[in-house]
């Protein structure tokens, strides 16, 4: 970390200096007057447009859009399918979990249930050698928790089977330990030395407490080295033989920053981020780890541009949303279920439960009743808004409506299914309107009647003018977005065509009038800097890092558009340390060739061009005086560019540009 003579991080200067000029402060102000525009109106236009409806603009893109037509490059992205995207599905060919259904996932990379249900001679190792190695590494993992559990005086069967990490290694660190690490380490060495699919069999062929201790102890080099030439698949195994429910996540994550920098439809990938995070789940709870590839891909990506009451029954349906917010555990107080559950019915009760789940019953902490949890969330959230004119009373008829609405066998990756025998039978009144009596069709006439209600039109609406306009969109542009959801039943690509017509949407006080949340402001600079990302790991670490960890925001809130949730000492550091970091090409797993930056033109000697030249390819429109005044400061130190010429320090002002207050608005 580069330091000043007094020994204070760079990153905490710049960060006081940046402070200074304000990320806070609006475009209009954060600059004293404009220079006269050199470029054509249309430039300025694109650079806003791509601001907008992309995860931000690539080399030369800016240039290549206003070349297009503004009005032609968005009517292109509305229309997304048309637009060749195979590139992107070359680099995202490699991870299976995005084809895989969730019993697949369930079965390839087993949680600790299932772990548990083999150790226990409940269900069978699997006969092929690769998923047989998986097993086997994870129940010598398994086995070590409950040893270590068993000595410290606990119980290793008390917590709920999701919670039982099965991947800690629970050896205390020894010199024995450290003897044994040493060794694997030596093992390792001989594997690697092996042809790649040599090496690969004669993993499989070792003992698991070898195979795992060997894994284990590699060095972030030997590691490069022991996947060296091995297809795909393998890859995945060996990350399997570890962690084998870490694979889910991690290419789950992976998948998601590789589309959103590499995307050509990039309004359909901010769309999809958009609409999971208004329809959010939260990946880490329990089978939602397994449920959650198969939310995304099914139930979101393909109605981000359709009808919104499409979208809306996807999600409702889905076993993610179902046991994300508890509705498969939801019984009808007076339905067939809901009388033999009740209390005093004792045993026999219990045992007439027990069939429901297709000899998987409720835990034994499960509520017996009806959970109102994915109804409130549903009018309060999903569609009418917080102040959308609903009751509890709605609260309550809505969760009778979508009582025996679960899932079968959730933990193994069970799918939807509608049970009668949960359902509370009789009519329900919603907002004033009678639902009868009609087992599952009542659910959805409630999600009709949500979806094409005028408070849903208005909180959609004003959600979509927060995202792309500003966090305070105008009434009069809510009430025409509203205007045209009501006629054309939700179409969502017709509300965004309405909001990018808008001259709300072009105004001069729209122009950098939004602060970019971590995700935004991550992929931003990869795009803006044309880096290749070869490990997306590294990337992930940082946005935990910017309080925006993947999949993973609890609430069903989703995650703040609104820039005082992102704007804080801390994490504007954390941007600074990541900005210096992959200007200087040193983010792990990621490559900056800087010639994309200045895409083949020379660098000019004198410090003040350097800058200019830099700053017009990362940060389209002027950077403010104060921020040029601080780069420039930075650039003129030899403690900071080490003496070093012009075109050696292009890295220094990469970063100190991304790092900007200009660079970290959209």
């Amino acid at each position: 970390m580069m330091r000043d003579r007094a020994g204070r991080p760079l990153t905490v200067l710049l960060l006081a200096s940046f402070l200074s000029s304000s990320i806070f402060t609006p475009w209009a102000a954060a600059v004293e007057k404009p220079a006269p525009v050199a470029t054509p109106e249309e430039t300025r236009r694109a650079a806003h447009a791509l601001s907008r409806l992309t995860f931000g603009p690539r080399p030369g893109e800016i240039a290549a859009v206003a070349s297009m037509g503004v009005e032609r490059w968005i009517e292109q992205q509305l229309a997304s399918q048309s637009i060749n995207d195979s590139a992107l599905q070359a680099r995202l060919a490699p991870l299976r979990i995005l084809k895989m259904d969730p019993r697949e996932l369930v079965e390839t990379f087993p949680p600790p249930q299932v772990l548990k249900a083999v150790a226990e001679g409940k269900m069978p190792m699997p006969r092929d050698p690769v998923k047989r190695a998986i097993y086997e590494s994870a129940l010598a993992n398994y086995k070590a928790r409950q040893a270590a559990d068993a000595k410290n005086g606990g119980d290793a069967q008390a917590g709920p089977p999701e919670m039982m990490e099965a991947d800690q290694d629970m050896a205390p660190e020894t010199a024995d330990r450290r003897a044994q690490r040493r060794a694997a380490r030596g093992k390792a060495e001989e594997l690697i030395a092996l042809a790649p699919q040599q090496r690969f069999d004669s993993l499989l062929k070792m003992p698991p407490e070898d195979r795992r201790m060997t894994l284990r102890s590699l060095t972030p080099e030997q590691r490069e080295r022991m996947v060296d030439g091995l297809k795909d698949e393998q890859r995945e195994t060996l990350l399997a033989l570890v962690r084998p429910q870490s694979v889910v996540a991690g290419e789950l994550m992976h998948a998601k920053l590789v589309r959103a920098i590499y995307s050509e439809r990039q309004l359909e990938e901010v769309m999809t981020d958009f609409w999971f995070n208004h329809l959010n789940v939260f990946f880490n709870k329990g089978a939602d780890r397994y449920l959650t590839p198969a939310y995304e891909r099914d139930a979101i990506r393909p109605y981000v541009l359709g009808r919104f009451k499409d979208m809306l029954y996807a999600t409702a349906t889905h076993p993610a949303m179902l046991f994300y917010l508890d509705n498969w555990q939801s019984v009808g107080p007076n339905s067939m279920a809901g009388k033999f559950s009740g209390r005093g019915r004792g045993r026999k009760a219990r045992q007439r439960m027990q069939p429901m789940q297709d000899g998987e019953p409720p835990p034994p902490q499960a509520p017996r009743g009806l959970n109102e949890n994915y109804a409130r969330e549903l009018m309060e959230l999903h569609t009418l808004g917080v102040d959308g004119g609903y009751t509890q009373q709605d609260v309550q008829e809505v969760a009778k409506v979508f009582s025996g609405w679960t899932i079968k066998q959730p933990r193994l990756g069970g799918d939807f299914e509608f049970d009668a025998r949960r359902h509370e039978p009789g009519s329900k009144t919603v907002l004033g309107h009678k639902i009868s009596d009609g087992g599952m069709g009542e659910g959805k006439k409630v999600l009709e009647l949500l979806a094409r209600h005028p408070s849903t039109a208005r909180f959609i609406s004003r959600k979509l003018a927060m995202r792309f306009v500003t966090d305070e969109p105008p009434q009069a542009l809510v009430d025409r977005m509203s205007a045209v959801y009501l006629k054309t039943e939700g179409d969502i690509k017709e509300v965004l065509r309405t909001l990018f017509r808008s001259p709300e949407f072009w105004a001069p006080e729209a122009y950098r009038a939004k602060v970019k949340t971590p995700l935004e402001f991550v992929v931003s600079s990869i795009r803006a800097t044309g880096a290749d990302v070869r490990q997306a790991l590294p990337l992930i670490q940082t946005l935990q890092r910017m309080g925006m960890p993947l999949y993973q925001m609890q609430p069903p809130t989703g995650y703040s558009m609104k820039a005082d949730t992102w704007v804080n000492s801390a994490a504007l550091l954390n941007r600074m340390n990541f900005a210096l970091a992959l200007g200087n090409n040193r983010m792990r797993g990621v490559s900056l060739d800087h010639s994309l930056i200045v895409r083949g033109t020379a660098m000019p000697t004198d410090p003040e061009d350097a800058l200019t030249l830099v700053a017009s390819a990362l940060v389209p429109g002027e950077i403010s005086p104060a921020t040029r005044a601080t780069i420039r400061k930075q650039m003129d130190d030899p403690q900071y560019n080490g003496g070093q010429s012009v075109e050696l320090n292009l890295g220094l002002i990469t970063g100190l540009l991304l790092g900007s207050p200009e660079f970290q608005r959209r």
